[in-house]
């Protein structure tokens, strides 16, 4: 596999890796509802107002020109949700025009009538390897509704689910850490549907008791053996990347999923909200300073080829 570059970056400190997890958009187009409203103030990091600006392939390899990038995953942007498969179409297209994306988790809905027609149509894009479909959460533990309509519980929901099995397809799944236990209720179901859990299970509470709600929910996931994390996007709302607080994170995640599980990815541009590419690549190659060459590769991009079934 070769970088996207084409020339290989012999730097010091230059990482080689795939990014699991980034996304495009070209506000002009305005599809991006989130992205052209102006400030949203339900966003888990607040204020995301800086980043409603156009992100295409180049604006992605400026960022990341001090490594050596072999090939990236685009994840669903929040397009317009009427044309479900106009933003595969249009990342298609900016992989045919600058090699990248390398692969796309795209978007479906599982709880509607047309869900087969529109998972079938996403499975038929080459790059496609997955959808990203989240399901209904509740903004705080204590607010939770089991069975509501588009929940993991929701038959439905789980009817839609069961389809990308079929289709062999991956799940996106991106939910607060109070949902993990569902979540893994859901992968018990369908053992032959691989899940990737986003954003390492949103740790968002980092208070020692916050903390431990999110490891014990990220451990009663990782027991199912098809389920994956994407060790990302560590911002919070109002507070500043803190090196250690997030190295803990880290740590404790790749403990409980394994190293053989565990998929680095940079969520840009909205980490870019707290971190830089260059810094974030460089904070994550320090806290791993301690692992074997292998176990590093297997982190920074092995383990991302082999999910999404990259092609070496």
């Amino acid at each position: 596999m070769k970088t996207i570059y084409g020339t290989w970056n012999d730097a010091p400190g230059a990482v080689t890796l795939i990014d699991a997890h980034h996304h495009l958009w070209d506000l002009s187009m305005r599809k991006h509802p989130n992205r052209v409203s102006g400030e949203r103030h339900d966003f888990f990091m607040g204020d995301d107002s800086a980043i409603n600006r156009d992100y295409l392939p180049d604006d992605y390899r400026r960022a990341a020109a001090g490594h050596n990038v072999l090939a990236t995953v685009h994840c669903e942007a929040e397009w317009d949700r009427d044309d479900q498969l106009g933003e595969t179409r249009w990342v298609m297209a900016m992989h045919e025009r600058h090699g990248i994306p390398g692969a796309i988790v795209a978007h479906a809905w599982f709880d509607t009538p047309n869900a087969e027609e529109i998972i079938a149509a996403q499975a038929g894009f080459p790059l496609v390897r997955g959808i990203r479909s989240k399901p209904v959460t509740a903004s705080s533990p204590d607010r939770m509704t089991p069975g509501a309509p588009g929940t993991m519980q929701d038959a439905n929901w789980l009817r839609g689910f069961a389809l990308l099995e079929k289709y062999r397809l991956s799940w996106d799944l991106r939910v607060p850490f109070w949902h993990l236990a569902e979540a893994a209720a859901v992968a018990r179901d369908f053992p032959g549907t691989r899940i990737i859990l986003n954003h390492t299970g949103f740790p968002w509470d980092r208070s020692e008791e916050g903390l431990a709600a999110w490891r014990r929910g990220m451990e009663v996931l990782a027991r199912e053996p098809n389920v994956w994390v994407k060790v990302s996007e560590f911002g919070l709302k109002d507070r500043a990347w803190d090196y250690n607080e997030n190295r803990r994170v880290v740590f404790d995640t790749i403990a409980i999923f394994g190293i053989e599980r565990s998929v680095f990815a940079t969520n840009f541009p909205v980490a870019s909200l707290r971190i830089g590419y260059g810094p974030l690549v460089e904070a994550m190659n320090r806290m791993l300073a301690g692992f074997s060459a292998e176990d590093r590769d297997r982190f920074f991009w092995k383990n991302a080829a082999a999910f999404y079934r990259l092609e070496r």
